[in-house]
């Protein structure tokens, strides 16, 4: 039997949403690479924007469950692109992320093995007959995401690697784990936190100091936090306009449309303008939440919530770190920063969002 979907069936809120914050997002990127070597991104990020919309479209349309049925195909070409980015990717920076595309594009696999990874862990749970996790079922689980996570750590790329944490944590959660586990897990992060110490790039080391001390270096580790509270402080109450930002368009802040474009966006429009896009992301993930709670079964609700596990992640990771109340990770602010891997991957996670409300009324 075919599905039969109209326009109405689309979740008009959530994409009303989205394409707003990634319209501010345009506008922001415009801002602040209008007179730099960066002055076409702006541009590119629309593209990145009009591809979005139709994986977005794809996906929507796509049954959820033919893409858990092929979840671990998926599963198996992501860990094997993964091997291919570690073998042929482009470096830059001293990582190693990018596959080289046509047109001078480059592909960010480890942005995409999040689309995959919720759905292996929406497809593994949901398979569970048990009604409570057992510890082998634990082990499991953990191991599809470490897999990844650790050839993600190889590149090295510790703040990707980390945005698959809440993906396992929040189906773990749903899951119903028994109170040994969580008591395993707090052991287990208790004992990797000192050993992974061990194995961090001394350049990682130095921003969980300039974390802990951000004046202890001002003009090497430390300045990019440094400059990007002097930006959030400089927005005031409403900011100082659209390409106005002294921080911004000075050049103090580095790589302000990607990592740091949240501290260029409050400089230029004040806490006014911030409070616009938290409520905006806030409206975003309460849609989620909602299309979650009228999921027609576990599946739909373990992906629902994956994306806005995700979601939340990386919104509070991004923010705090402008603010210096997180370490500078790498991790991108979803919707608003540059890039292409990035803004593909989470168009077409919002569309497994979209898919499960097309099949909310199916028993």
């Amino acid at each position: 039997m075919t599905e039969q979907h109209s326009t109405r069936d689309l979740d008009w809120p959530l994409l009303i949403i989205t394409l707003t914050l990634a319209a501010i997002g345009v506008l922001q990127v415009y801002s602040a690479t209008h007179d730099t070597a960066f002055r076409d991104a702006w541009w590119k990020q629309i593209l990145y924007i009009s591809v979005g919309l139709g994986a977005f479209a794809v996906v929507s349309y796509v049954h959820y469950h033919s893409l858990l049925d092929r979840a671990p195909i998926l599963y198996g070409v992501a860990i094997v692109l993964l091997l291919v980015t570690l073998a042929v990717g482009r470096k830059v920076f001293g990582s190693t992320r990018w596959i080289p595309l046509a047109g001078g594009f480059h592909l960010q696999v480890s942005e995409f093995a999040k689309f995959v990874l919720i759905l292996i862990v929406a497809r593994y749970l949901t398979e569970l007959k048990a009604e409570r996790l057992h510890s082998r079922d634990l082990l499991k689980l953990c191991g599809l995401v470490v897999v990844p996570m650790a050839l993600v750590l190889k590149q090295p790329d510790l703040g990707t690697a980390l945005t698959y944490v809440p993906i396992l944590v929040i189906g773990l959660f749903l899951a119903g784990p028994r109170w040994q586990h969580y008591m395993a897990l707090i052991l287990a992060a208790g004992l990797v936190v000192p050993v992974g110490w061990r194995f961090l790039k001394d350049y990682q080391k130095e921003r969980i100091y300039t974390f802990l001390e951000p004046a202890r270096d001002p003009r090497g580790a430390g300045y990019q936090v440094i400059q990007s509270q002097i930006a959030v402080g400089q927005g005031g109450m409403w900011g100082k306009g659209v390409t106005q930002g002294s921080q911004t368009q000075l050049q103090f802040l580095p790589v302000p449309h990607t990592d740091f474009i949240f501290s260029t966006y409050a400089e230029e429009h004040g806490f006014v303008g911030v409070l616009v896009a938290l409520g905006l992301y806030f409206l975003l993930l309460m849609q989620i939440v909602q299309n979650a709670q009228t999921a027609p079964d576990r599946a739909g609700m373990h992906i629902c919530m994956g994306v806005a596990a995700l979601l939340l992640f990386h919104l509070l990771v991004n923010a705090g770190m402008v603010v210096g109340r997180m370490p500078v990770t790498g991790i991108p602010l979803p919707l608003m920063s540059a890039g292409g891997s990035s803004t593909l991957s989470m168009f077409m996670m919002l569309g497994l969002v979209n898919s499960v409300r097309f099949r909310r009324f199916v028993n």
